[in-house]
């Protein structure tokens, strides 16, 4: 067994994790259900349901049969996928859904957590064998399967129908998928690319130099190919959703608004052992959300 170096104490970043997946995978599991009962309807919005649970199933495959993933995180994010693309499929085609953006998020951060591996295992900040576990699939992609929910009880349409501090319109749903996608994928190939490749990180509350692995630290080389890569998933959700320039640019922002939140809170909360890795996580996509939204009421 591999020694704890994180400082929050083990069981309490246990605790949270377990907290996080059964509150936000309840969530995600109740409407997932209603779109397996939904694939057996006769009509297009039965079979849209079934193409994206048989997509989503075999994603949910492949990611385990790769150890990307752990048995329990594949079924998550096979729940995950089966919510965004069902939610955000037109009648012609799967592919121009959330499903594109979402597997070349799943593409670019299986590149990167295998990238320079050799040095990550020395430094002790290799993936596990067994690929990630439930809490922290959730913790990336748990805000984006929420994003879809809202969107089928039409809770922005309702938002701006009151014409109160909330007003934004109905095409809202995929900037605020978007965000927290751009969110996940910046900050986990900066991480992992920084943790192989960027040498010695700094923090960015004080800018001084730490040792890799540091909870907040960040380097030059991961942020840059962070945000690269959270641009590639903002333009291939540009055209799969069927979005404004506008409107991805806004996405893009907020997720990369999201990364710097991440990171703060990394070097802050994190650090004092008030918060454990993957609530942090989860909290950035919350906030690349919100910043999304906001910028929406703007703009």
């Amino acid at each position: 067994m591999s020694e704890w170096r994180k400082a929050i104490p083990e069981e309490r970043d246990r605790f949270q994790s377990r907290v996080l997946v059964w509150v936000v995978g309840t969530l995600l599991a109740v409407p997932t259900l209603f779109i397996m009962l939904l694939a057996t309807h006769p009509y297009n919005s039965g079979r849209i349901a079934l193409e994206a649970l048989g997509v989503s199933l075999t994603f949910g495959v492949v990611v385990w049969a790769l150890r990307a993933a752990t048995q329990m995180a594949a079924i998550c994010g096979a729940m995950i996928c089966c919510l965004i693309t069902a939610g955000t499929a037109s009648q012609a085609s799967l592919i121009q859904s959330g499903l594109s953006p979402l597997i070349l998020l799943f593409l670019l951060t299986f590149i990167a957590s295998r990238a320079g591996r050799a040095q990550k295992i020395r430094l002790g900040l290799a993936e596990g064998g067994r690929g990630r576990n439930a809490a922290q699939v959730i913790a990336n992609l748990g805000t984006a399967g929420l994003v879809v929910i809202g969107a089928f009880f039409n809770v922005f349409n309702w938002a701006g129908r009151g014409g109160g501090l909330i007003s934004v319109s109905a095409g809202a749903a995929p900037v605020l998928l978007m965000a927290p996608l751009c969110e996940a994928t910046a900050d986990t190939v900066s991480s992992e690319i920084g943790a192989a490749f960027g040498g010695w990180p700094f923090l960015l509350t004080t800018f001084h130099r730490v040792e890799p692995g540091t909870d907040g630290a960040i380097s030059w080389l991961g942020t840059a190919t962070g945000v690269g890569s959270a641009g590639i998933v903002a333009g291939v959700g540009m055209w799969a959703l069927r979005m404004r320039v506008a409107d991805a640019m806004i996405a893009l922002v907020a997720g990369l608004a999201g990364l710097v939140f991440d990171s703060l809170l990394g070097a802050t909360v994190e650090r004092k052992g008030w918060l454990g890795n993957d609530l942090v996580n989860f909290s950035s996509t919350l906030f690349a959300a919100a910043v999304a939204l906001a910028l929406m009421t703007r703009f």
